[in-house]
């Protein structure tokens, strides 16, 4: 479905690990979850505006909605000057017309984002780095995503790189254990460089295809914190060239435009090349995801809609859209 799946011939070994998932995936479900409320965008345009005239009210109206839904102002103006340009081509003559306008509008800003996490045959490990703040949701996707690595064939370690919150260590080895993958660790308090640093080496030693490494949570305005997660960036590198060959942003959706200054500082600290966005059953806005898409860039790899295993997979922009502006049917109740 995705150009970008077709690989040129200098991403020959590279091969993707989020296909799409049958029968709608991750946002359908998300969808069925906002059926009570729908999301900012959606709920009640069908019943708001029939008949009306699409005129300069109603893009104002539409504007108001983008903008309470966390699409942010730049996101915002840059749908609806399309929108305001075809209307004054007389291209949008109804409702209908006008939605199917906002669907293709918000799909081409996502589909240049929508990545999937793809792993290099010619380097092992392939290292992972996963940063993030506190609460974000960074353990558990790292356990969700090594299952996930495990079922495309990957042989998988941990770095518990997390040594100063309690009981982190901890949750990592309940993952590892659950998933039957090891986790290298060493006393609280330790210096995170050198846990990540023997991590790799012991990954190196027994031919593992891919380290995830756990990092402690920060705020993005903790600068010697940052500063420390750019040691383990460097410490990797001059171990083993070019490593990090991931480093991994998790976001909490649920955080909204705070969630998009958390990006930025991250992405300006470290240069991010992918993120995971967590906890999108939390809120039913949405619109932090074409924000980030609109003003970073940067590849959406992950989504996470809720506790268990299946509800963390690949960001699909048909889906995503589908499930942003269609309005759930009035009977619906959230299962």
């Amino acid at each position: 479905m995705f150009d970008f799946l077709k690989k040129k011939p200098a991403d020959a070994d590279r091969t993707p690990e989020t296909p799409k998932m049958p029968g709608g995936g991750l946002f359908s479900r998300w969808r069925e979850r906002l059926a009570t409320g729908g999301s900012q965008v959606a709920r009640g345009l069908a019943a708001l505006w029939p008949g009306r005239k699409i005129d300069a009210d109603l893009l104002d109206e539409l504007e108001l909605r983008l903008l309470t839904a966390d699409v942010g102002l730049p996101a915002t103006e840059r749908i609806l000057g399309d929108l305001r340009r075809r209307v004054d081509r007389r291209e949008l003559g109804d409702l209908d017309a006008l939605l199917g306008a906002l669907r293709d509008s918000i799909a081409t800003i996502l589909r240049p984002v929508a990545i999937p996490l793809s792993i290099s045959s010619s380097e092992r490990p392939f290292v992972i780095l996963v940063v993030g703040v506190n609460g974000s949701g960074k353990t558990t996707s790292i356990g969700k995503l090594a299952r996930r690595l495990q079922d495309h064939g990957h042989s998988v370690m941990l770095a518990a790189g997390d040594t100063f919150r309690a009981a982190a260590v901890e949750q990592l080895e309940v993952w590892g254990e659950r998933n039957g993958v090891p986790v290298i660790a060493q006393a609280p308090g330790a210096d995170p460089a050198a846990v990540i640093f023997d991590a790799h080496s012991a990954a190196r030693a027994r031919g593992v295809d891919v380290l995830i490494a756990d990092t402690a949570g920060r705020l993005q305005n903790q600068s010697h914190l940052m500063d420390e997660l750019k040691k383990v960036k460097r410490v990797l590198a001059r171990q083993t060239p070019g490593t990090p060959h991931e480093t991994l942003l998790v976001l909490d959706a649920s955080q909204g435009q705070n969630a998009l200054h958390q990006a930025r500082a991250f992405h300006d600290a470290l240069g991010i090349t992918g993120i995971v966005l967590t906890k999108l059953d939390g809120t039913a806005k949405g619109g932090i995801v074409i924000a980030i898409a609109t003003e970073l860039g940067i590849p959406l790899r992950f989504v996470g809609i809720g506790e268990s295993i299946d509800d963390f997979g690949a960001f699909d922009v048909d889906d995503f859209v589908a499930a942003l502006l269609e309005a759930p049917e009035p009977n619906a109740t959230t299962p």
